[in-house]
């Protein structure tokens, strides 16, 4: 009896334990249903709306500025070479690199004694050649006076023989006289023939005489000149460079000895690319005369030089692209030296009726994004004039003060809705100070509240409080429909 009992017992406490888990795991399964249908309700369908700045066209006259990278060269340099071999015999005290020195000032001079030598050699000459001109003008005037003594001479037996001849055929004269007078007037004629050629002859003398003396006035001149050129002189105010020469050294003939700079004759060799340069050039072809600024940027320090466009280079390298342009420096070259890497500012001519926006408003398609009505956005094409820095100048086919977005990124396109940031505005906004929730919306920011697991306790009592109230800040209403995706 007392087994049955108990077995009983048994039971009835299984039978207990089974039927309280089955009540357990059925409230476990209705909770779980009612989340599911909690969380499951379809929230209501909202446009999501982004935030870009934009900006407001505004035409007006530009003038672009090209930036570029180039070199300062001098315009004016002079290599000091020795003309002749021999010994430096004199230098210039101040003769060294960066030295200043004046026009004519006398540099480097070589040891003159041979081509001293050699000029009063070729002075001798030119005073042999001298007296033997003189001789022969002599000799010459009195050829030509031999000339007419012999003509009158000839002039005389030729009367002689006339009147013989008449006295002949009057049957006066003989026979042997009229032959003498012809004897001696064909006599005379002989003599004026050999007067002329010894005149040739001293004529020919002359000739040559004057032929010496212009060769030896060459040969003292070029003596001269040799004796000038151990002489090294400043042709012009500058500065020297590369001096390489001592006193008492030993140099060949064209040795270098120095280079001669002129600082103030400066400009600045640059590359621009074929579009810009078709953008300095005039209809015909020809260089425009553009405002150039130099900048030479060290240690922080910027030093400015002014100048304007020159010349182009004739022709391209070979594997370069572009067009090499010189600038020559007006104002500013005392702070510049050849060789410095300058970086270079050329204002084009203006730009009418453009307008100047940042580079990233504009795709590859040379499109912008342009705030219609309802704040949505459109595209629109616009035309670009030059690329200047991280700005872009266009013309387009837009009203002024049309509002475009100043950065565009790959969540924006045609028809998206925007919230437009203006200059001035914060880039999150302002919302006010408290907001009026329908029984829906409320229901449904409860029920996200209350089943966030993740959020403590005392959080969410606090947020049900807010929530149950007429008025509910808009800040904690943007934020809890920012999280369930309303």
């Amino acid at each position: 009896m007392r087994f049955l009992t108990r077995s009983l017992m048994g039971l009835f406490l299984l039978a207990l334990t089974l039927g309280l888990l089955a009540m357990g795991g059925f409230s476990i399964f209705k909770a779980i249903e009612a989340r599911k249908s909690a969380s499951g309700r379809a929230p209501a369908a909202r446009e999501r709306v982004f935030a870009a700045n934009v900006i407001a066209l505004d035409y007006t006259t530009i003038e672009p500025v090209l930036t570029a990278y180039g070199e300062v060269r001098s315009t004016r340099e002079l290599e000091l070479r020795a003309a002749s071999a021999g010994t430096i015999a004199t230098l210039a005290p101040d003769f060294e690199d960066g030295a200043d020195v004046a026009k004519g000032e006398l540099l480097v001079k070589l040891d003159p004694a041979e081509a001293q030598a050699a000029r009063d050699t070729a002075k001798a000459s030119v005073a042999e050649a001298e007296a033997a001109l003189a001789q022969a003008e002599r000799s010459l005037a009195i050829a030509r006076d031999d000339v007419a003594a012999a003509q009158r001479q000839a002039d005389l037996r030729k009367s002689a023989l006339e009147r013989q001849q008449s006295l002949s055929d009057r049957g006066v004269g003989s026979a042997s006289a009229l032959e003498t007078a012809e004897l001696a007037a064909s006599a005379a004629e002989q003599a004026v023939l050999n007067r002329r050629a010894a005149l040739s002859s001293a004529q020919a003398q002359l000739d040559t005489a004057r032929t010496g003396l212009t060769r030896a006035r060459i040969t003292l001149s070029e003596a001269e000149r040799k004796l000038a050129d151990t002489e090294i002189r400043a042709e012009f105010a500058g500065r020297l460079a590369e001096v390489n020469a001592v006193a008492g050294g030993l140099v060949s003939n064209n040795e270098m000895l120095g280079k001669l700079i002129d600082p103030s004759a400066l400009e600045v060799a640059f590359r621009v690319s074929t579009a810009q340069f078709a953008r300095l050039t005039t209809r015909q072809g020809t260089l425009r005369d553009l405002p150039v600024t130099a900048d030479l940027n060290s240690s922080g320090a910027r030093l400015r030089a002014e100048g304007h466009l020159t010349r182009v280079s004739p022709a391209v390298e070979a594997g370069v692209a572009g067009r090499q342009l010189f600038a020559q420096v007006t104002q500013g070259a005392a702070h510049l030296r050849p060789g410095d890497f300058v970086t270079v500012q050329l204002r084009e001519p203006a730009l009418e009726n453009v307008a100047k926006i940042p580079a990233a408003a504009v795709d590859a398609k040379n499109t912008v994004l342009v705030l219609g009505p309802e704040d949505r956005l459109e595209e629109a094409p616009v035309e670009i004039l030059h690329r200047q820095g991280d700005a872009v100048i266009i013309r387009a086919d837009l009203k002024a003060g049309t509002e475009i977005v100043a950065e565009r990124t790959p969540l924006l396109g045609r028809g998206i809705k925007l919230r437009p940031m203006r200059q001035g505005q914060s880039a999150t906004p302002a919302p006010s100070r408290t907001v009026k929730l329908d029984p829906e919306r409320r229901a449904k920011l409860i029920a996200f509240v209350e089943g966030n697991a993740r959020m403590p306790e005392t959080a969410k009592k606090d947020l049900i409080a807010q929530l149950s109230q007429d008025e509910v800040p808009a800040e904690t209403v943007q934020r809890l429909e920012s999280r369930i995706g309303g």
